[in-house]
């Protein structure tokens, strides 16, 4: 180190050293890191698309997508059976109702504690074996940390040790801790399978439990999330922005979720309610019906209600966007305000100088003249749900969450992942896109920038120009045609709800979906990410691969993987298969591809997991460390200032501290 150091480095290394005061602390350190390098990399697991569903998210959450599977199948195959080790899985994912099934039947519950509890704790030590035991104490329930702890690290193969290992179960059964401790270690073997959670978007829409999803995130150990336009959606309306809280309100009464809104989020929706039936209640709004997903029954009295209500707000909608894309004509989404469109007397409208027919011209709360103007009582009814999302405590909570472990893409481990898109020219060329003020970006730039944007909605310095810019954008992002979270050449919202021709309802999708299986493609995307090194891949989601058609999840020559496979129920009929997730431990990717979940009664009383096939994308020719990937650089950072604080000892260049003692 040279001694010239410059007045910035002596402070960083002072500063350092309150942390590692000698020579002593600052070897040991090194010491311990060079440790951890050599550790195996933890697992990634990947996620996409939830939708809310809640119940099979956190199914996949359990068994780590069939990673604990692997696991137990390793370790105990060809010692116990088959239907053994599908016991002890279902236990691991769900221990407090295994346990109450298990003593219904169980004839000598002692034993099977024993048994039990050495099988788990084998378990336990398998999947901790990745992590130093500071990290792995950590993670540990305080209550049980030191007996897990001592019997993940003696065995009963050893002699002197078996009296020891026995008496320490037998105390644990003796003393009626059993079922607490199965719970707890059961706990810590879920915990330990994955290192860390990437969700690639869209939390919400069609199901019911987004905010079960977002609750369970809360406590969950790492995770990220790189948002989705259903999110942005959500985020929207929390801000404020009218036209997004209007189309959340008409998604979730599209497919009857009104759980989210109501329960989860204290929505008042009776001003929606008696608005409609005031309005509509004449009209059949057949072109309104809701759809309704397996196990949500409905009376029709109640089918028609939402009916009504989702007319009601999806009018409001179209006047809503309609506002901001005059407000913003730098969009060019001028063309999108269809209300203009309409020959209210012929029942017809026109698009690009050709007439379509309506399926309906029953709007009593348009005027020909005006059409994107609210009613007195339609503006009335905006102000108060407004306010409603805008109070709302939890659906603040949440999307202060996504803002904090989200953004618009993220680089793990030479992995660009993001949820849709980023936007191309048609030769393959990142395209530059006006996000504020005239300002263009392309690529990495414009992801940052609109990230940047979407939390200057939030934060109370943001000047009020930009903010009021930033709040409106969110409609860009859900509907933009240049939106890295959309691109498409528009969404048919109106035209699928109103016009009978189906040809209308096409969605061109953007150049991005037409080039990302070409692999020059994906890697001009990585280097303008300054994603580097031989093993480099795209990871998103968004547009479900529809399997049963035949189509591959791994494009570009394997530099592209899509794992959005349609977890929703909604997309099921429609792809053939219920989601990919992407699980990316120490020997290389493993593409899980899932077969609906049933329930959770069905994985508890008869051990039935979600079915999945497992693809192996890419194995490693050598087991991956932890020096291998990003920590491992930022360790390897740690290490060289570390280096530098003891030359600086060494060399008299700083005084070694005296640690005191402390007397208690």
């Amino acid at each position: 180190m040279d001694t010239q150091q410059t007045t910035r480095d002596m402070h960083y290394l002072q500063l350092l050293s309150n942390s590692f005061p000698n020579v002593a602390a600052a070897s040991t350190e090194i010491i311990n890191l060079e440790a951890i390098l050599n550790l195996p990399k933890g697992t990634e697991h990947f996620l996409a698309d939830l939708h809310g569903e809640s119940a099979a998210f956190k199914h996949v959450l359990k068994n780590a997508s069939g990673n604990i599977r692997r696991k137990v199948s390793e370790l105990f195959k060809g010692d116990i059976r088959e239907s053994e080790r599908r016991e002890l899985c279902t236990l691991i994912y769900y221990p407090e109702e295994k346990i109450e099934l298990i003593k219904e039947s169980e004839p000598d519950i002692d034993d099977w504690y024993h048994i039990t509890i050495h099988r788990l704790v084998a378990v336990c030590r398998d999947v901790s074996s990745k992590y130093t035991r500071s990290k792995v104490r950590k993670s540990l329930p305080q209550e049980f940390s030191y007996i897990i702890e001592e019997l993940m690290h003696e065995r009963t193969d050893d002699i002197d040790k078996a009296a020891y290992v026995s008496g320490i179960v037998d105390t644990i059964i003796s003393t009626g801790r059993a079922d607490d401790f199965i719970i707890a270690i059961c706990n810590v073997i879920q915990r330990l399978a994955i290192d860390q959670l990437h969700i690639l978007g869209d939390i919400y829409d069609r199901g019911q439990g987004a905010h079960i999803i977002l609750d369970t995130m809360r406590q969950y150990h790492s995770w990220d999330i790189q948002w989705g336009n259903h999110d942005i959606l959500w985020m929207g309306a929390g801000a404020g922005n009218n036209a997004c809280i209007c189309n959340v309100l008409r998604l979730c009464l599209r497919y009857a979720n009104l759980t989210t809104l109501e329960e989860a989020y204290g929505i008042n929706l009776v001003p929606l309610a008696t608005f409609a039936m005031e309005v509509y209640g004449d009209d059949p709004c057949e072109e309104f019906m809701p759809k309704l997903l397996k196990g949500n029954t409905m009376e029709y009295k109640y089918q028609r209600l939402t009916a009504q209500m989702h007319k009601a707000i999806s009018i409001i909608q179209f006047k809503k966007e309609a506002q901001i894309f005059h407000r913003r004509p730098e969009w060019q989404m001028e063309d999108r305000c269809m209300l203009e469109h309409i020959d209210y007397k012929r029942g017809i409208c026109t698009i690009d100088g050709k007439e379509y027919d309506m399926k309906s011209c029953h709007f009593p709360t348009i005027n020909p003249e005006h059409p994107n103007e609210l009613t007195p009582e339609e503006y009335q009814l905006m102000e108060r749900l407004h306010h409603s999302f805008r109070v709302s405590e939890k659906l603040q909570k949440h999307i202060k969450m996504l803002l904090s472990h989200g953004c618009m893409y993220s680089i793990c481990n030479q992995n660009l992942l993001f949820h849709a898109s980023v936007p191309l020219n048609a030769d393959g060329s990142l395209k530059e896109i006006e996000l504020y003020d005239g300002k263009r970006y392309a690529g990495k730039e414009l992801m940052h920038n609109i990230g940047m944007m979407v939390r200057a909605a939030f934060e109370n310095d943001t000047e009020e120009k930009l903010r009021l810019y930033a709040r409106d954008y969110f409609l860009y992002l859900w509907c933009g045609k240049d939106s890295p979270l959309f691109d498409k050449s528009k969404m048919a919202t109106f035209e699928r709800y109103l016009l009978t021709d189906k040809s209308t309802y096409k969605e061109e999708k953007g150049n991005y979906f037409q080039l990302r299986d070409n692999e020059q493609i994906c890697d001009r995307i990585l280097d303008a990410f300054n994603v580097s090194g031989p093993n480099r891949h795209i990871i998103n989601g968004h547009v479900p691969v529809h399997v049963s058609k035949g189509e591959n999840p791994i494009k570009a020559g394997g530099k592209l993987m899509v794992i959005d496979g349609g977890f929703s129920e909604a997309y099921h009929s429609e792809t053939g298969i219920a989601g990919y997730t992407l699980v990316y431990h120490s020997r290389g990717f493993q593409l899980v591809q899932h077969e609906p979940f049933m329930s959770v009664q069905d994985a508890i009383q008869r051990g039935i997991d979600i079915k999945s096939t497992t693809q192996l994308v890419e194995l490693s020719a050598h087991r991956m460390l932890v020096a291998d990937t990003d920590k491992g650089a930022e360790l390897r950072a740690q290490i060289a200032d570390l280096r530098e604080l003891l030359y600086a000892y060494r060399h008299g260049i700083l005084k070694e501290k005296e640690v005191k003692s402390s007397n208690r």
